[in-house]
This record gives structure tokens, sequence and C-alpha cells, in this order.
């Protein structure tokens, strides 16, 4: 399932028939990562029920959850149903290219969201496209995606951080290593941990730093939860249920110091002025870069237009 706690974050894909990026088995055969819904069933695409049905293998987190999707859309796999959860991952593996090398297309799906996010999957595409064989993205719903789209923080540049670990002092440390980070980070957790972990980026992070909360998503008991890291550790302490996605608010430029900084601002404003870039314009860049504000950058310019340009010396005599 997308987001079940513990494990670590893994790049994926996902897909039925679709070009993608690996080579081509000889026999033609295609490995597809498939995306499933994070809650409601009717949320699958028409690509998905047929995948489902028509596949020759499925690899599935939970087989039971598995056919119990299947019949919520209406097909029934016709292939062969195989179980490809964290502990049997690595040994499911050889067997399914196996699969694949004989010429049976190989579907993967998980409990809920894309193979490979925080979930089974990174393996197996590893191994089919280092053995040269076809991998195909199916793609669909992502709590990652759905939880940045809904928070109101900044969208543009992001990182997913998965899972943090569960023991203390290494969660502190984790959270530590991001406190500058200036992208909007994203982290799944479990509701056990919420509180907790809640507090560590409160403490890593700054109490005052803006998230989000997002539980349930998508589902009837659906609850995005806006506040402080502060405010939402409080809210979280008595316990919380559920499947949750937490966005946090990247960390804020760091504000240079105005006298250092001047004669940089002033020299980057003349640069992008000769580039054609109006000066209100430029003065606006350069202080959101540098962390300064408008009229500091303003007041450099002026400064540095009122001092008489650099010429040669004094004439000497010989």
């Amino acid at each position: 399932m997308e987001g079940t706690p513990d494990r670590a974050g893994r790049a994926g894909g996902a897909a039925a028939g679709g070009p993608s990026g690996a080579g081509r088995s000889p026999d033609g055969a295609t490995l597809t990562v498939a995306a499933v819904p994070i809650g409601r069933p009717e949320d699958a695409s028409p690509r998905l029920a047929a995948a489902l049905g028509g596949a020759p293998v499925v690899a599935a987190e939970d087989t039971r959850r598995l056919r119990r999707l299947a019949s919520a859309l209406g097909v029934r796999p016709a292939g062969s149903v195989v179980s490809y959860f964290d502990d049997v991952e690595a040994q499911r593996v050889p067997g399914l290219l196996a699969e694949l090398r004989a010429g049976h297309d190989v579907l993967l799906v998980t409990d809920a969201g894309m193979p490979g996010i925080s979930d089974p999957g990174y393996r197996l595409v590893a191994a089919a496209a280092a053995a040269g064989i076809r991998v195909s993205v199916l793609p669909g719903p992502s709590a990652v995606t759905a939880a940045l789209a809904i928070s109101g923080l900044p969208s543009d540049r992001f990182c997913f951080e998965g899972f943090p670990p569960r023991r203390a002092g290494e969660r502190a440390r984790r959270l530590a290593e991001l406190a500058a980070e200036p992208r909007t980070l994203v982290f799944f957790e479990s509701p056990r941990r919420l509180a907790a972990t809640l507090a560590g980026l409160a403490e890593a992070l700054g109490r005052q730093r803006r998230a989000v909360v997002c539980r349930e998503l998508t589902k009837t008991h659906e609850e995005v939860r806006r506040g402080t890291l502060a405010e939402l550790a409080a809210w979280a302490a008595p316990g919380q249920l559920g499947e949750i996605t937490i966005v946090v608010a990247g960390a804020p430029p760091r504000r240079a110091d105005p006298a250092e900084a001047a004669p940089l601002a002033a020299a980057d404003v003349a640069a992008r002025q000769r580039a054609g870039t109006p000066r209100k314009t430029a003065i606006a860049e350069v202080a959101r870069e540098l962390g300064l504000r408008k009229r500091e950058v303003y007041d450099a310019v002026v400064a540095g237009r009122a001092q008489p340009p650099a010429g040669p010396g004094p004439a000497t005599r010989d």
C-alpha cells in the first residue's frame, strides 16, 4: 500500500502497454507498473481495469485486496496472481523475470498508489531494465502528489522523504539534516508515530514552520489539517487514525547581511538590466534571491551609481 509504514521511499513507474524507457525483451514481453486507487475504487482508470482483466501474470502486494479491487471494477484476473510484498520481494524477482523472458507480460500493483513509492516494486523494475526487458507505466493516483496539490504550499520544487526513521534518535538526526532544505517536504507516517514526528519536525525545523497533514485522502473521512508544526503536533497528540501524508514548507531563504551583500546586489541588478530586464524587476529578483528587502537592493543600486567610476591614477612625471 502506498504509505505503508517503515518502507524506504523508492522511485518507480506504472503503465499498461505504452512505451517506456527500458529496452525490449527478445519476445516482446512487458513489465507494466500500474498505480491503483488510494481510497476509492471508482478512481481507477479504464486502462487499469483492462490490464487487470488481461494480464497473463499479476504481481500484487496483497492478493486479497487485488481481487477485491478487480471485483469492484467488474473484472476477473485472467492470468495467475502472485504475492509481491516487502518480505518476499527479493525472492520473487527471478521468477517474474523468467515469466517475462518466456514472453508473458507482468502487471505489478500495490495495495494503493504507485509501486516503488514507499512500496515494493523498485527491485523488479531495476532488474527488468537491466535485463533489457521493456518496462511501461500505467499512471494513476499517488498520495504524494495528491497531498502536495491540496496543501497550498509551494509545489514548483519539492522532495519526497518517505517514512522518517522509527527510532527517535535516528529520526531526530534525519529531520535535522532537512532544516535548511528550501524545497517543500513530503513525508508518509504511521498514525501511531504522527505526534512524535510532528513534534520532532517542530524541534528541527522550527515551531512556526507551516505544514499540512492529510489524512485518509479520497476516502469517506478525508481530513486536511493546516497550521504550524507546533499546532499540528498538539492536534495529533491525542492520537489519529488512517493513512497519513505530511507536507511541510521549505526553509525560508537565509537573509544576507545588507552591508556585505550591497556590492553584489548592485552588480547583479546592473547585469540583469544590461540583459534587458527592467530595473524594478531586476531589483525584486535579486532581493528575493539574496534574502534582502527590495529597498535595501534599491539603495545599493543608487549608492553604486553615485560612486565615481574608477579611472586611471594621477599622471606622474618621469
